[in-house]
């Protein structure tokens, strides 16, 4: 198994991209990075605005969100190649705020991997330990075991162009872990790959990152490499964080409704509060869980929102919230329908519902045909 070394990581070289801020969890001991009241502007642009946040030992976390969110430009803060107008950044308790790039122990990973192409795949590797204090024998033995690590054994020979794009982005990610970096950062590693390579690397960057226990911030704009790699996801939105949490907390109770609505599919329908269990849409009364209060606060309007696989198709004749719909779509997913219902007593408005193929061979067939749904209570999230 390859041990890490024990030296200080280099840092690398550029990226692009804007902004975030809110929810952190209180620093601990265990507490690796940690980002204090970041503002960064671009003259009159905000790209950070007040943004807080704590990384774990040995965590994984995504920086999620559109763009022009700010999402890089906090990486680049954090490595040093921005310069943050307030607030602090530590490591491991330590306030790198204001060192150089260099001085940050830290392995960068960049959409561009920005290999040398007049250096072998071997010399690439080595690049970030040429500043160490090892012996030829100690470079080559790390370098090794790093090209076995990824899967490039006997190519150490090669250079950069002789490589598919899958086999480059691993060597540049041997080339960031080579120094046993205490932070690593990956800004978009695998957006320029085809699909298939990509989803292969997302869980093998999962694997190493796990087997070195590395603490990792990386940028990414696809939801489900975040929710795939990350133990946990900020959401990133006009220069602050929207929520912080895991894959599933995220996924099953968005705090915001632009995290609702940016991750994953949504329903949404206007609601009219009669009673703290009671609301009404349209012609419709719903029964729901009480809001949370940082959704409602004593507002008594709103928007509804339930995700498509909360449908509940074919539900007992008992179940709360059943009504009579009508199909009006369907869309074949691979592994689930998508159907467009209609409800008698919501003129113009259609309600998505994700069915699984075993449920959807029991039906019917369905086109403009009636059926019975049901919205469960407990996936009702209701919006000021």
């Amino acid at each position: 198994m390859l041990t890490p070394l024990s030296v200080t990581a280099p840092a690398s070289a550029s990226a692009p991209e804007s902004t975030a801020a809110a929810e952190a969890i209180s620093p601990t001991s265990a507490t690796s990075l940690s980002v204090r009241n970041i503002r960064k502007r671009f003259g009159a642009f905000t790209a950070l605005d007040n943004v807080s946040l704590d990384v774990r030992q040995g965590e994984m976390v995504c920086l999620l969100g559109p763009s022009g969110c700010g999402k890089t430009t906090l990486l680049r803060t954090i490595a040093g190649l921005e310069k943050q107008d307030d607030g602090a950044i530590h490591a491991h308790g330590t306030d790198i705020s204001h060192l150089p790039p260099q001085s940050r122990d830290y392995g960068i990973l960049f959409q561009s991997y920005a290999l040398f192409p007049n250096l072998t795949v071997a010399q690439n590797v080595a690049y970030g330990l040429n500043a160490r204090r090892l012996s030829r024998a100690q470079m080559q033995q790390r370098v090794a075991g790093m090209l076995d690590m990824i899967g490039l054994s006997g190519s150490d020979k090669k250079y950069p162009g002789q490589l598919s794009g899958g086999q480059q982005q691993r060597v540049a990610r041997a080339r960031a872990l080579a120094p046993s970096p205490s932070l690593l950062l990956l800004d978009e590693p695998l957006s320029a790959l085809d699909a298939q390579v990509r989803e292969h690397l997302q869980l093998e960057i999962r694997r190493l990152q796990k087997q070195f226990n590395i603490t990792t911030l990386m940028v990414t704009h696809d939801q489900e490499e975040a929710m795939v790699m990350s133990d946990r996801i900020a959401i990133m939105q006009h220069g602050r964080i929207e929520q912080f949490d895991t894959p599933d907390r995220i996924y099953r109770h968005p705090a915001t409704p632009f995290v609702a609505d940016f991750i994953g599919q949504a329903n949404w329908l206007p609601f009219q509060r009669l009673s703290p269990h009671q609301v009404s849409v349209g012609a419709l009364t719903l029964t729901v869980d009480e809001a949370p209060r940082q959704h409602m606060g004593n507002n008594d309007s709103g928007r509804l929102f339930c995700r498509p696989e909360a449908v509940d198709v074919l539900p007992a004749t008992d179940a709360s919230n059943r009504f009579s719909a009508r199909v009006v779509d369907q869309i074949y997913l691979g592994d689930r329908y998508r159907m467009m219902l209609e409800l008698d007593e919501l003129p113009g408005r259609r309600l998505m519902a994700d069915v699984a193929n075993d449920v959807r061979a029991r039906l019917p067939d369905v086109s403009a045909q009636r059926m019975w749904i049901a919205l469960p209570q407990h996936s009702l999230h209701l919006f000021a």
